[in-house]
């Protein structure tokens, strides 16, 4: 018989998803020209003693420097924040030891946008929601949910719409990673979800609209492009003009983007580590891969990116754990 792995209470989610329209109508006003943030996705550690690892380490270091650099306001964590079966409740202290005493730099002590990743959810995914009412930086509301930034000396609007891919797509399986994830648990919560994404998008009036989940959309590495998200999200994307679709899962840096399309897409998945697989390579739209990152020559590589938005543009840049700069894009406002 299979061994079986925690999987989150239903109950559990649809009290959470019940609450995320307290949080769908906030708007942070940000003083100066414009929004500065990070991107990390699967950043969290390991699951044995110290429990987190030496590239997440110098990855941390590396981002705190940047962070105080370029005056962060906040940091997009984009899942598989807790390796490898998540947390088991709100008092579980990796918390303390994968996250707040792994990113103690001043300058990261700003609010953690939080999703969760498929290894989340082997875990109490719903205690990452809960831990938002105990930690002074982490936040993830409700398991998806939308947040407006408005540059006050421009009144330039940013909208993020964080989605749980999870939700939408089902779990990929533990081991056999080059499966695709399994299908939605419950296709009334991911039926919700959809409905709940598409609304958002279509009411957006924000003057940059970003999307935030875990599964990639499109992706040459070793789990490749999501069929799910390309089926259902990809649209999405392209009709309500959303300029960048920023994911995890693939342990590498990616920029893709179709021609013709506004829409950029962008994997930061190295928060601990590098993975050199591109056996999707000939999955994605032939010409969209812009750049990849991915050759590592030690286990305690790492990478993560800064975003800076204005009026004017969106530039994305992606640094090493040796803080130099690897890639960088200017995006043009679309919208």
């Amino acid at each position: 018989m299979a061994a079986t792995t925690p999987r989150p209470c239903v109950v559990s989610i649809l009290f959470f998803l019940s609450t995320f329209l307290a949080f769908a109508n906030s708007v942070v006003d940000v003083s100066g020209n414009s929004l500065n943030f990070l991107v990390i996705g699967d950043w969290g550690g390991m699951s044995d003693e110290p429990y987190y690892t030496v590239g997440q380490s110098k990855v941390a270091s590396v981002m705190g420097e940047k962070a105080e650099k370029i005056d962060s306001q906040f940091t997009l964590a984009v899942g598989d924040n807790f390796y490898e079966d998540g947390v088991k409740d709100v008092d579980d202290p990796r918390f303390n030891e994968t996250f707040e005493e792994v990113f103690t730099a001043p300058s990261l002590q700003k609010r953690w946008y939080a999703i969760c990743g498929n290894h989340d959810y082997n875990g109490n995914a719903s205690a990452q929601v809960a831990y938002t009412q105990k930690s002074a930086r982490w936040y993830m509301p409700s398991f998806y949910y939308t947040e407006i930034f408005n540059l006050s000396s421009s009144n330039i609007t940013i909208q993020f719409v964080f989605i749980d891919t999870v939700i939408l797509c089902g779990l990929s399986h533990p081991k056999l990673r080059h499966l695709p994830p399994s299908g939605p648990q419950s296709s009334d919560l991911a039926d919700d979800q959809w409905a709940w994404i598409e609304s958002t998008l279509q009411q957006s009036t924000a003057d940059w609209l970003i999307v935030s989940g875990h599964y990639p959309v499109w992706s040459v590495a070793e789990h490749g492009p999501t069929d799910e998200l390309v089926k259902n999200l990809r649209p999405l994307l392209i009709k309500y003009n959303v300029t960048a679709y920023f994911c995890g899962h693939d342990h590498d840096i990616q920029h893709i983007k179709e021609d013709g399309s506004s829409v950029n897409y962008f994997v930061s998945g190295a928060g601990h580590l590098i993975d050199s697989s591109t056996e999707h390579e000939d999955k994605v739209p032939k010409g969209s891969l812009k750049y990849r990152y991915g050759t590592s020559s030690s286990s305690s590589d790492g990478a993560y990116n800064t975003v800076t938005i204005t009026a004017q543009s969106m530039v994305v840049n992606f640094f090493n754990v040796k803080g130099e700069m690897i890639y960088t894009s200017t995006l043009d406002k679309t919208r």
